[in-house]
């Protein structure tokens, strides 16, 4: 038994750095859409953001607009992972406890459920870094 689960452990430690690819290409997707609505009506998500109370709200929209696009084009690629992480897991707390806290857990009922999910992706992505299919491991890994 002690042999099987080592050499299970062996062949999905494997699959480690396709796990980071996978996640980086699924945060990258899940962003594209909300970067472009943001991008594409300025003053009305300033102006939602207002009615929220968020402070500066011209600036957080440009700032989560921004931050949001750039994932699309960074992660995929695998370049600047940990710093991208950070400020978009701050778009993701904002955005639970701004949008989604009140609405329960459930991502049908606009909860908190899919940007939890997004924070923990981004987190362990942060700590583990891209994985090999990266800029960052071209760019930063000894060869």
């Amino acid at each position: 038994m002690k042999l099987l689960l080592m050499k299970l452990n062996q062949a999905s430690n494997r699959l480690n750095d396709l796990s980071l690819l996978l996640i980086r290409l699924v945060l990258a997707y899940g962003f594209l859409n909300p970067a472009l609505m943001k991008w594409k009506d300025i003053p009305a998500i300033t102006d939602w953001f207002a009615s929220m109370n968020y402070p500066l709200p011209a600036l957080s929209t440009y700032l989560a607009a921004t931050t949001e696009i750039l994932a699309v084009i960074l992660l995929p690629l695998g370049f600047l992972t940990r710093i991208i992480a950070l400020p978009l897991m701050f778009t993701m707390i904002v955005a639970i406890t701004t949008v989604h806290l009140g609405n329960g857990f459930e991502a049908s009922a606009n909860g908190f459920e899919i940007p939890l999910y997004y924070l923990l992706m981004l987190f362990l992505l942060f700590s583990r870094g891209a994985g090999k299919y990266s800029v960052d491991a071209l760019l930063y890994e000894k060869q």
